[in-house]
């Protein structure tokens, strides 16, 4: 039989969309190349693991998607690839996973991100997958990849290359988005990299701030324009940090762009109407309205704190305005913190650049994967599932090509 020569695959950058593809591809098809501008792989990666490591989240597929901006490009992508998918997955290179109370996903006690990390590379090494690190690429010359490496340049040729060099948050990780500047000298489209899951300004008064500053707001809902989010925020210094307002990032900043600034509305209480709370400060007889607000609707200080710094105290005594403004407690963003503080970014190469296998459409066999295209997710496992699913997608799609 006919030995037929392997097709070289250079993929460019070693964070979790590039493992996942390099993964997923048939070692009998392709020699496939990890070039990586560490001294290890992986290094986002593990630093999302601090505090926690959310792999995914377990909710299902098509409210999965749905978390993603935009929504319709990761129809495809997610349903290729779930987050069930991605547990099976796990298993079978020994990580095993639970679901927990907040429906997010871990590994299981005693299983660290290094050991998520080292299962990984494992099988990598089964697959004959070469993993070249402080390889820092630096674009083209003619049809060839260049690089730096060890204080000299290397230039590699590869019938396919694949980018996978992240966003431009972290730089601390290598993901700095310089490489923006080769992409736009190929007249690829670029979409400028902004801040995503990250704090967001309000100009707090001092006396709110010397009461609230490090404190939590649990069990609230944030609504900003048609988007809504239940969960948890932490009164800072600088404004608010926290899922609730990190998933409506998009949101946020449609806004700042349109007007210079962003209307939030907080709601204390989103299990109940205006109407039941009415009822239930309704009867306070002589306690304070502070005390009382504490014992019939558990309105923390910090709480009470907010509702009078946006109210006057006639306001503040008014049963049906403190009722309504309880639902519905209005803050104003007036800036995003910088890219470097931010989990994430929005921005990268423009969608309308690839094809639905990932391939620019300026650029015959390169691709592009992971947070280096221009799409949004908030925390809670859908960053680190998004890419994972590309890189599994990406594979799928190179491995079904006729040699």
């Amino acid at each position: 039989m006919e030995n037929k020569t392997k097709k070289s695959i250079a993929i460019i950058g070693g964070g979790p969309a590039a493992l996942m593809l390099a993964a997923n591809l048939d070692e009998q098809k392709f020699d496939v190349t990890i070039y990586e501008k560490n001294a290890s792989a992986g290094r986002k990666f593990l630093v999302a693991g601090d505090g926690g490591f959310n792999l995914t989240h377990s909710e299902n597929t098509e409210q999965f998607i749905s978390r993603y901006t935009p929504s319709s490009f990761f129809e495809n992508i997610i349903s290729s690839f779930t987050n069930n998918d991605l547990r099976s997955w796990l298993s079978k290179i020994g990580i095993e996973t639970f679901i927990g109370s907040s429906k997010r996903v871990f590994p299981i006690k005693g299983i660290k991100p290094i050991d998520v990390l080292n299962a990984v590379l494992n099988e990598l090494k089964k697959k004959n997958v070469l993993l070249k690190t402080q390889f820092n690429w630096k674009g083209w010359d003619a049809d060839k990849l260049v690089f730096e490496t060890n204080n000299k340049t290397e230039a590699v040729k590869a019938d396919v290359a694949v980018f996978a060099l992240g966003g431009a948050s972290w730089k601390v990780t290598g993901s700095d988005g310089s490489w923006t500047e080769f992409f736009k000298n190929k007249d690829v489209e670029i979409t400028p990299f902004e801040a995503s899951n990250c704090a967001y300004e309000i100009k707090w008064s001092k006396e709110f701030i010397a009461i609230a500053e490090g404190k939590s707001l649990k069990n609230i809902s944030l609504k900003c324009g048609d988007r809504e989010k239940k969960g948890e925020l932490v009164i800072t210094k600088f404004g608010l940090e926290g899922g609730a307002v990190y998933a409506l990032s998009p949101a946020i900043r449609k806004q700042l762009h349109a007007n210079g600034s962003a209307e939030l509305f907080l709601d204390l209480k989103p299990s109940l109407t205006v109407l039941e709370i009415k009822n239930k400060i309704n009867g306070k007889g002589n306690k304070s309205l502070s005390s009382h607000l504490e014992n019939v609707l558990n309105i923390n200080k910090v709480q009470s704190a907010l509702l009078k710094a946006i109210l006057n105290k006639q306001e503040f005594t008014s049963i049906d305005l403190l009722s309504e403004k309880i639902k519905s407690v209005p803050l104003v963003v007036t800036s995003a913190a910088p890219i470097d503080e931010a989990i994430s970014t929005a921005g990268g190469i423009s969608l309308k650049e690839i094809d639905n296998t990932f391939q620019l459409k300026k650029m015959p066999n390169h691709y592009v994967i992971g947070e280096m295209l221009d799409w949004d997710a908030p925390t809670g496992g859908y960053l680190l599932q998004g890419c994972f699913s590309m890189g599994y997608c990406l594979a799928k799609n190179l491995n079904d090509i006729k040699q």
